[in-house]
């Protein structure tokens, strides 16, 4: 199944996470790309980049990259050593647990088609997944490695990663990280092996604690904002102990995007009702919009703006953003509300307008409220609301 000394790899599931490692992997490996969407297939045999990273967009352009999109599984799983499953894990609010029933099939599909394969789970899961479906299918390479990349900045952290994390102590688990060594840039990659329930819990506690981190300086933005105290200074005085540390510090609406807010809850499902701090994570995010929903209110305006969707700057995931419930607060109170966000080609959204034409939306706005400011309204800005000190992530 070798090629010239080469791997043979199939990803599946080619959103930032997939897209970012199949580029990474073809550097020095034949590749194949599995997606549903046609579109994405297309796109990545002409090497055209629908992702919102600049550095893959440069891959695209100047690497010679040995990867084939295709929606084909006999062709790519039975050439294959790898198959690295990416595939979204969405929150079930039936089963309150994130549903593994997409990993499971493409599981099922993949050993159908080839038995002896190595598979590599990204996504994220449950605790005790991987180890209820080794014993399904008697199989132990079958590998839990969780993924902790940045929207925006997905190629650049599978490059530069700073440690590998493998659910699994076995030989195929070695040879996956020998392979991703030779490939990116940091040669001081700290490496783990451990068993997969530890893997799948060093996941999941590391999102929440990032959640955590940004509930924190939003419940202490929020003291401030009641208490008329000045935020910057406070934030970057404490910042300046280095256990703390000058970096994840800046105030938002509330966490948002993908991953933070559905892998906080699975953790608080694993998680003893008395462990009250991960139980108030989720709460403090939602008392944090309710904030942001009083504080705009108190401006009496009629009009609303939204100024860009995304939880996150420089991405293009609306995904569970903060502003997407500050809308729906608004729209209870009767108050109008309109978006500005040029990535979306829709007239409305959430029974709000939404323009894609800057100068208008400026013009119709009383109060233009901004997750994250930009220097495209810096001609307006006494009508801006943002809680955005540090201007960045």
């Amino acid at each position: 199944m070798k090629t010239n000394n080469k791997k043979v790899i199939t990803v599946i599931g080619c959103g930032y996470v997939g897209l970012s490692l199949a580029i990474l992997f073809s550097l020095k490996n034949k590749v194949f790309a599995i997606d549903i969407n046609k579109d994405r297939i297309n796109n990545i045999n002409n090497r055209i980049n629908y992702i919102k990273d600049d550095l893959i967009d440069e891959y695209f352009k100047t690497k010679k990259l040995n990867l084939i999109g295709t929606n084909d599984y006999n062709q790519s799983i039975s050439k294959s050593d790898y198959a690295i499953i990416c595939v979204p894990t969405n929150y079930d609010k039936k089963t309150d647990s994130l549903d593994t029933s997409i990993i499971e099939n493409e599981i099922d599909k993949i050993l159908k088609i080839n038995n002896k394969i190595t598979i590599i789970i990204k996504s994220t899961i449950p605790f005790g997944f991987t180890k209820k479906i080794q014993e399904k299918y008697n199989k132990d390479d079958i590998i839990f490695c969780p993924e902790f990349l940045r929207e925006g900045n997905a190629l650049y952290d599978s490059l530069y990663q700073e440690r590998i994390v493998m659910g699994s102590k076995n030989e195929k688990a070695k040879d996956y990280v020998n392979i991703l060594i030779k490939l990116i840039k940091n040669k001081n990659v700290k490496v783990k092996y451990m068993d997969s329930y530890e893997a799948e819990s060093i996941k999941l506690f590391a999102n929440t604690y990032l959640a955590m981190r940004v509930a924190f300086f939003n419940e202490l933005d929020t003291f401030c904002e009641l208490n008329n105290l000045n935020s910057k200074d406070i934030i970057e005085g404490i910042s300046l102990d280095n256990r703390i540390g000058m970096f994840y510090n800046n105030p938002s609406f509330g966490y948002g995007g993908y991953c933070l807010p559905k892998d906080v809850k699975q953790l608080e499902k694993h998680i003893d009702n008395d462990s009250s701090l991960i139980k108030s994570i989720s709460k403090s995010n939602k008392n944090r919009k309710k904030h942001i929903y009083k504080m705009i209110l108190k401006s009496n305006a009629k009009v609303v703006g939204i100024y860009r969707l995304s939880a996150k700057k420089n991405t293009d995931d609306f995904r569970e953003s903060a502003v997407l419930e500050i809308i729906k607060y608004l729209k209870k109170n009767g108050i109008k509300t309109i978006i500005y966000e040029p990535l979306i080609n829709k007239k409305s959204l959430l029974g709000s307008k939404v323009i894609n034409d800057l100068d208008s939306f400026k013009k119709e706005c009383n109060i233009i409220i901004a997750n994250r400011n930009n220097k495209e309204l810096d001609d307006i800005k006494d009508k801006v609301y943002s809680r955005d000190i540090f201007n960045k992530d």
